[in-house]
């Protein structure tokens, strides 16, 4: 039976006996706040108004819709009332000072898989917390993901789940509509080391690298092949809602760097999506690479900066990796891609 305690409680343990930061230990529940609010319009779908309407911007390559304005502004007023000095977010070009002298740096992803909104598919809310460097605000969120105090996301799906972290194992806590309460439904959480199931855009093989390529054939090509077992591929566009399956069933997140335009980086922001999902992953047991590094080790230059990601199971995780680093691994004598040559270009 699981330990019931709610977000509150377990944020209080931490700060009492884990000797953790009290002021991150508020600046979650600040976004745990605006989170209920977001689960709530995401909840009455076209009830809460056009939703999915087309602001005119873009958040980078994607067209910004209505929620992605709502849920940026709940999120960032959330956070005056919190003891955080710098705000940055996909919605918002450049981070912004709320509270001078806060100790801490929030930057987030109001809503992940916003394309989705009109599909009835979950969306989410992805968040890290940082403490303050430098004097300008973008300094704060120039550091390496290491640095972050506490990450996590939001999934608003048939019902809706917090996974956070503040290094100490990754939690997941469910939210219960007739209390209010995040209820912590799974203790420290731990990935599946072996998975067969990986996320990926198929639709975009033609762009990829042959490493990715050569890796994805394999799993396609199931028990005859080289990993000599079949895979299942699933893919929701909300990665949030597939690194949540992951944690729960094992598997692979892949999102690489292509040859579209604007996608030789990929498509997730290093600081507000990629890190906090690569702490929450590394904290259950998985691994998180941009195909040569550790994602937690790179240092962003800037608070948007894109990166590919390869998130999951470690064993899956690392396999990737190396095929990035040794061309020369067995899925290269594939014959769809060797002798065949069909996916050449």
């Amino acid at each position: 039976m699981p330990d019931r305690i709610d977000i509150e409680g377990y944020l209080d343990r931490w700060v009492s006996k884990a000797h953790g930061s009290r002021d991150v230990a508020d600046t979650i529940l600040g976004l745990v706040a605006a989170c209920r609010e977001i689960a709530a319009l995401v909840r009455k779908g076209p009830l809460s108004g056009k939703l999915g309407e087309l602001t005119g911007r873009k958040s980078g390559v994607d067209p910004q819709k209505e929620i992605d304005i709502v849920a940026n502004d709940l999120v960032r007023d959330a956070m005056r009332a919190a003891p955080v000095q710098h705000f940055a977010s996909e919605e918002v070009e450049e981070a912004v000072t709320l509270a001078p002298g806060a100790p801490l740096a929030v930057a987030v992803d109001p809503i992940d898989g916003s394309s989705n909104v009109d599909a009835n598919i979950p969306l989410g809310t992805i968040f890290t917390i940082l403490p303050v460097r430098g004097v300008t605000p973008d300094a704060s969120f120039r550091q390496p993901g290491s640095a972050q105090l506490g990450a996590g996301f939001v999934v608003y799906g048939p019902y809706t789940s917090l996974v956070m972290t503040v290094g100490m194992g990754t939690q997941i806590f469910t939210h219960d509509p007739d209390s209010g309460r995040f209820i912590r439904t799974v203790h420290s959480v731990g990935i599946p080391p072996i998975t067969n199931e990986y996320a990926i855009n198929t639709s975009n093989i033609r762009h990829w690298e042959q490493c990715v390529r050569i890796y994805v054939d394999d799993l396609v090509r199931g028990r005859e092949g080289p990993r000599g077992k079949d895979f299942n591929m699933r893919w929701t566009a909300t990665p949030v809602a597939d690194l949540y399956r992951i944690l729960n069933r094992g598997g692979i997140f892949l999102y690489p760097g292509d040859r579209r335009e604007g996608y030789a980086l990929g498509r997730l922001r290093l600081v507000y999506e990629a890190n906090p999902i690569a702490f929450v992953v590394e904290q259950a047991g998985g691994a998180a690479t941009n195909g040569l590094a550790r994602i937690l080790d790179i240092e962003p230059a800037s608070v948007h900066q894109r990166t590919p990601i390869f998130a999951g199971s470690k064993a899956e995780v690392d396999y990737v990796t190396r095929l990035h680093s040794e061309p020369h691994g067995p899925g290269e004598l594939s014959p769809l891609f060797g002798r065949r040559g069909l996916f050449r270009t």
